[in-house]
Parts: C-alpha cells; sequence; structure tokens
C-alpha cells in the first residue's frame, strides 16, 4: 500500500504513522480468494516496527506471542469494509488520509495502534461465531466508544491476547456481549449519541 501524507505528518495503510509510532498492528491476508484462507493480524512493537508494511513478512506460527487474530476469509470480509468506513471516520476527523479497503492488497497493511485495537476486539468477537451473527456484532461493536474497545482490548490481551487462545474467559465473554448479544434497533442510545456524550468522537493518536 503506497504511503501518503496530510501536511509534514507520513501516513501509511490505516492510519499508521511509520515516524511517530511506536507501535501498530499489520494485517496479513493471503493472496486468494477461497473463503477458508486465514488472515493475520499481529501486534508489533520497537524494532520491529522498523519496516512494518515495507516488507514481505513469513506467517507466524500458530504460537507466535505477537499474533493476535486468525480469521477465515469469508468472517474476514463480512466484517472488515464496516471496520474500514469507522476507521476512515476516524481518520478524517484528524485529518489523516483515508485508506480505501481492497480484498487482496499484496502485502500486509499497518494499523494504526488505537484502531487495531479495536479491529482485534471485533474479529475475536466472531472468530468462532456464525457469519450470520456477524451483522448484530457489527451493530453492537458500532454502538461501543473508542475507549471502551480499548478497555475491552487491554482486558483480553492479558490473558487470552495470543490468536489460539480461543473460547476461554475473555474471549468466549467478548463473543457473548458482542456477537450473542441481541441488537434491537431503537433501544438504547445511538452510537452518535453514545460518542456525543462521551465526548469521544476523536481517534486518540497517542502512540
Amino acid at each position: 500500500m503506497q504511503s501518503s501524507t496530510s501536511g509534514a505528518r507520513k501516513s501509511i495503510g490505516v492510519g499508521f504513522l511509520p515516524d511517530e509510532a511506536r507501535h501498530g498492528f499489520l494485517v496479513d491476508v493471503p493472496k486468494g480468494s477461497g473463503s477458508d484462507d486465514i488472515i493475520c493480524i499481529t501486534e508489533h512493537r520497537g524494532d520491529d516496527l522498523n519496516q512494518l508494511g515495507v516488507r514481505t513478512v513469513d506467517t507466524p506460527s500458530p504460537n507466535d506471542s505477537s499474533l493476535r487474530v486468525v480469521i477465515d476469509r469469508r468472517r474476514w470480509l463480512a466484517l472488515a469494509p464496516a471496520f474500514w468506513d469507522e476507521a476512515n471516520r476516524r481518520l478524517r476527523a484528524n485529518g489523516l488520509p483515508v485508506a480505501k479497503f481492497i480484498k487482496n492488497p499484496g502485502k500486509p497493511v499497518p494499523v494504526h495502534p488505537s484502531l487495531g485495537k479495536e479491529l482485534c476486539i471485533l474479529c475475536w468477537s466472531v472468530e468462532d461465531a456464525s457469519p450470520d451473527d456477524i451483522p448484530n456484532a457489527l451493530h453492537n461493536w458500532e454502538a461501543l466508544a473508542p475507549e471502551e474497545r480499548w478497555w475491552l482490548y487491554t482486558m483480553t490481551v492479558a490473558t487470552t491476547g495470543q490468536a489460539m487462545q480461543k473460547g476461554i474467559g475473555w474471549r468466549k465473554a467478548l463473543r457473548a456481549a458482542i456477537a450473542d448479544n441481541p441488537f434491537i434497533k431503537g433501544e438504547g442510545l445511538s452510537p452518535k449519541a453514545r460518542r456525543e456524550l462521551l465526548g469521544h468522537s476523536q481517534l486518540s493518536l497517542s502512540l
């Protein structure tokens, strides 16, 4: 994915700022179109960031400590466009370039750390759920304020944050709270009202 600039700030992928970042995520989508192909999301810090999004990475082993998510292409394509829409809304609000969703990007896509946490929460909630539950999960995920998603990520990654720790602890709780919890239109506050109430309509650029 080509880099772009907003003023003096260089941005690549989904809001990743290579000149400023000390933390980020990488989405690795394999070539092809098989519905069972596996998308990997890894978390990176420090020297690991030097070539993030530029180099071609090897597929991490299942027990790699940086591997947060493994999810099949069918589920990925059902949730990723909605995540991109949310990410782009926040990027625009911060004067950063938007990121076009590409089904087969050709190389790993770097993601801003705040947005990467939120993407992990969404993927974890549906990784073992029926694809039919994904629209419901998207409604519930969108109804959370960014800070709520970050808190859920912090709690989950502390105990069950490796990709293969599915179906236990916080990972099990996320599915129940986000994918299995019924969304009833018209009940509760809308996502916009929740953001206004909490005063969190902006992407945090604290890296």
